[in-house]
């Protein structure tokens, strides 16, 4: 007689897990044998080991890198940040085809991020092997390092002539300050260049120059009178505002004035200063307002008096003070002195970086925007002579500062500018070199990214009597080429390097 099973139903699921398992889902209604569960289990794979949970079963890992996605150009100088990611792996390593690429070599997260400097010119294969129950699995990515920024800037022939910087009206000379014009207002227009000489006209002294002269880009161009002013007295550095007023370090008159874009001069920042020697401004953010960074110089015997003020500004009105890095070394006198000069602020990083010339070093202050009242204590170790020992830091907010380049090739640095790639340019003064060499007046690149700071090799720009560089400004055409214009005091005139294309993603990592 057939043996009648009671009626019953069965309803199952099934999905699969994060991990790559199953998970099986059973309604029944009715009764069911434990025999009959073993079956269905063993069905899905999940009773006897094999099936897709099994090792024979295990997805294969996958790596991949997502940044750079294809392959990559940065100029000499850059970083370059590797992302990457994977699935079904359990560990990563990694290898570099080269040292010469940075440093992306052994256990890696299977997952991540990171920074890898290259140190020379070349092509690189940054590889990575992931490894899973399932097997191994690499990804590749690539970068092609060119030449740095400022031998691509190289001259072939005869640097370019834009103009003549002495005044037109009462023969002022010895160009210091350079700025690029940001707008159309007044007299000046966008993309001119804005002079200030150190050394008047009629006795050619230095530090007696009153006078703020333009230029439009171009060569042939002919110098047109912007200002004079006491006020304006050894006037060594200038940086403009949006609305094309110029703020001008006057070191003679220790003043601070803002000239407006129609030639008038005026004081409106009230506060103490000796020895104005550096200028540079800070756009507003959405957290921060506008500001200009100031240097101080004290002349005189070799001093600790060197300082880094912010002005917090509404539209050109000072709203604060702050006095945000003391101690730097000073001294000297016009023609040889020594202090913060060079102030180049970069947007994207919020840092301000500041040309040491007494130590020949390159000061780095991160979050600059938000250093507190000496946040920073510079302990610039004046011994009564140049070059002085390198700088430590000191302070609440001493954690934001750093040298990013010290020493030779630097000789008494004097100026600096921000170049499209996030690297500076800095001129050498030459103080106290007497006899031309083949090592004067060099424009040298430095990265605040590759290890020891300096970029290649620093070019000659002018083969004649020592320390005529001064006054530096990097700006870019229509197209995105780098074009730098430089003050050469030898021939009282701007000069003009580029314009050159620029490779990579700008500041910072690419």
């Amino acid at each position: 007689m057939r043996q009648q099973f009671p009626k019953f139903r069965v309803l199952t699921s099934a999905h699969f897990t994060k991990d790559g398992g199953i998970s099986v889902r059973i309604q029944t209604s009715g009764r069911i044998t434990a025999a009959f569960f073993t079956g269905v289990l063993a069905g899905c794979g999940g009773g006897g080991g094999g099936g897709y949970g099994g090792s024979t079963g295990t997805p294969a890992p996958t790596a991949s890198f997502s940044q750079p996605a294809q392959p990559a150009t940065i100029n000499f100088g850059q970083a370059l940040t590797l992302s990457w990611t994977s699935a079904y792996a359990t560990s990563c390593s990694a290898t570099t085809s080269s040292s010469a690429g940075g440093t992306f070599t052994g256990t890696q997260m299977t997952s991540g991020s990171q920074t890898v400097v290259p140190t020379a010119a070349g092509s690189y294969t940054y590889t990575l092997n992931c490894t899973g129950t399932g097997g191994t699995k690499s990804a590749s990515a690539s970068v092609t390092v060119t030449p740095n920024l400022l031998a691509a800037l190289a001259p072939t022939g005869a640097i370019p002539t834009v103009g003549s910087t002495v005044d037109p009206v009462n023969g002022d000379q010895n160009p210091y300050g350079l700025v690029v014009a940001p707008a159309t207002a007044g007299l000046i227009t966008k993309g001119d260049l804005v002079v200030c000489n150190f050394n008047d006209g009629p006795t050619n002294t230095q530090g007696l120059g009153t006078t703020i002269i333009g230029l439009h880009p171009g060569t042939g161009s002919k110098p047109y009178h912007i200002a004079q002013s006491a006020d304006l007295l050894g006037c060594n550095a200038l940086t403009m505002l949006p609305d094309d007023s110029i703020s001008a370090a006057a070191w003679g008159s220790n003043m601070n004035p803002l000239v407006s874009a129609s030639g008038t001069v005026g004081t409106p920042f009230s506060d103490t200063f000796a020895g104005t020697w550096g200028e540079a401004f800070m756009a507003a953010t959405s957290t921060q307002p506008a500001a200009i960074y100031v240097s101080n110089a004290p002349g005189g015997s070799m001093n600790a008096g060197g300082t880094i003020d912010r002005i917090s500004l509404d539209v050109d009105a000072q709203t604060s003070f702050t006095e945000i890095v003391t101690g730097i070394c000073s001294g000297g006198a016009p023609g040889s002195i020594f202090g913060p000069a060079g102030l180049t602020y970069d947007a994207t990083s919020d840092t301000l970086y500041i040309v040491a010339t007494s130590s020949a070093s390159v000061i780095a202050i991160t979050g600059a925007s938000s250093i507190p009242k000496d946040g920073v204590v510079v302990n610039g170790q004046c011994t009564g002579t140049a070059p002085t020992p390198v700088p430590t830091f000191s302070g609440p907010s001493m954690a934001s500062a750093k040298i990013i380049a010290h020493g030779a090739p630097f000789n008494t640095p004097l100026s600096s500018a921000l170049l499209k790639n996030g690297d500076l340019l800095v001129a050498n003064a030459d103080i106290g070199i007497s006899t031309p060499s083949t090592t004067t007046n060099l424009l040298i690149e430095v990265s605040p990214v590759l290890p020891g700071g300096f970029v290649g090799q620093p070019l000659q720009v002018d083969t004649g009597t020592p320390g005529a560089l001064f006054g530096l400004a990097a700006t870019v055409d229509a197209q995105g080429n780098q074009i730098i214009y430089f003050n050469d005091d030898n021939n009282n005139a701007v000069m003009q390097l580029g314009p050159v294309a620029v490779t990579g993603g700008g500041p910072g990592p690419y």
